[in-house]
């Protein structure tokens, strides 16, 4: 059995926010499992690594003997979520937001217990709901209230459109929690106002509030924008193995230490060990081949981690590289220098020019991984071998 002390450095890692401790520990003090809610609109098919950071969270609650009630999000996904966004999103048709829900279903039991997680519907509650009972929901807030926040006010500001069914979408997140009885409820750090809206819910409807728990939003391989597949900086959690490890291996060797605090399952205890290591002068490759292989076995197996790893060191140790591969320093004036300026001061072009074309060409690659956008800017403190065309090869660390 865990102590409350224990329990809240397990919950406490990683986490961006714990709203609030004191209601936590209140909650923990009554030695009863907690219901932990996690609501996921199923708005595309496919889960990335960047949505597993929360669903993690969820397993080590789980792990501590709490109830995760995992909500599918099939009511408020045909509303669409304006989190973040700067146009009206254009709502799911029921079909599609049930094959996505199907989809969902299969990929979160790769990190949750399947036996102890409790699917839910919001659909179950909201499409018993009555035009009144819309309408009374809708009485709970004023608009004032909603323009505090910060996406709708921006919007609103700069004369955007804001359709009144998006108002609904925080204050039918909140209400999920009032149906659920939520002890506790997560989300990324851009959820809040939702969050904090379900425990304002709560409280008028007499229940005791929910505690929040908010986590960051993991940065996608180019170590800047947030995961998406949008930025095309991610990395499916389906994805063929050898694709996994080579996209793991890609990020920055700073990035990585993001990476095992947000999605490893060693302990901190383990990863500041290996911390140390690096500094004292154990190399960082070797600690990134390490967290691929764990994220792969999850995602797929054992097996397919060895085999990734095995097909990584043919790659890049035996058939590629050549045995006299250069290797260069480059000083950096400041973080993010786009490629095409480090590709051109390494020497494997003549110039910026020169690199953009070869990279929409699909000829650049970094560690064997073919880069794709001409603007992706590197960050110091890496070292990996870069390629252009198919003899043109260097290691380059940049300081």
């Amino acid at each position: 059995m865990y102590s409350i002390e224990q329990t809240l450095a397990v919950i406490k890692r990683g986490a961006e926010e714990v709203l609030l401790e004191e209601d936590l520990v209140a909650k923990l003090k009554k030695k009863k499992p907690l219901v932990v809610k996690f609501g996921c609109d199923p708005t595309a098919p496919d889960i990335h690594l960047g949505h597993t950071v929360v669903i993690n969270k969820l397993r080590q609650l789980q792990d501590l003997g709490h109830e995760i009630h995992f909500l599918i999000g099939n009511f408020t996904a045909q509303i669409g979520d304006p989190t973040g966004k700067n146009t009206t999103r254009p709502p799911l048709s029921t079909k599609e937001v049930e094959e996505n829900a199907k989809t969902y279903q299969q990929q979160i039991f790769k990190i949750l217990d399947r036996e102890k997680t409790i699917i839910k519907r919001n659909g179950d509650w909201f499409d018993q709901m009555s035009a009144s009972d819309v309408i009374k929901l809708a009485s709970r807030q004023t608009v004032a209230r909603m323009l505090e926040r910060d996406d709708f006010s921006k919007r609103y500001k700069s004369g955007q459109g804001i359709a009144i069914h998006e108002f609904l979408y925080p204050l039918v997140q909140g209400y999920d929690s009032v149906e659920m009885k939520a002890d506790i409820e997560l989300g990324g750090t851009d959820q809040k106002f939702n969050l904090l809206m379900g425990r304002e819910l709560q409280k008028q409807a007499g229940q005791e509030p929910q505690v929040i728990i908010t986590m960051p939003l993991l940065a996608g391989l180019d170590g800047v924008k947030k995961m998406s597949k949008s930025a095309n900086n991610y990395i499916g959690i389906e994805e063929p193995a050898d694709e996994m490890f080579g996209k793991i291996m890609s990020i920055s060797d700073e990035l990585m230490w993001r990476y095992y605090e947000l999605l490893s399952f060693k302990p901190m205890s383990e990863i500041n060990y290996l911390k140390q290591a690096v500094a004292d002068g154990y190399n960082p490759r070797d600690v990134k081949i390490a967290l691929a292989k764990e994220i792969i076995a999850r995602f797929h197996d054992e097996v397919a981690a060895e085999q990734a790893h095995q097909h990584f060191i043919d790659r890049f140790q035996k058939n590629q590289i050549p045995e006299d591969l250069p290797e260069e320093t480059i000083q950096l004036e400041e973080d993010n220098m786009p490629i095409a300026n480090v590709l051109k001061l390494a020497g494997l072009v003549s110039s910026t020019s020169e690199a953009i074309r070869m990279i929409k060409q699909g000829a650049v690659k970094i560690n064997g991984d073919k880069v794709e956008n001409p603007q992706l800017a590197l960050k110091q403190k890496t070292s990996d071998i870069y390629q252009v065309g198919k003899r043109k090869f260097a290691k380059i660390t940049l300081s």
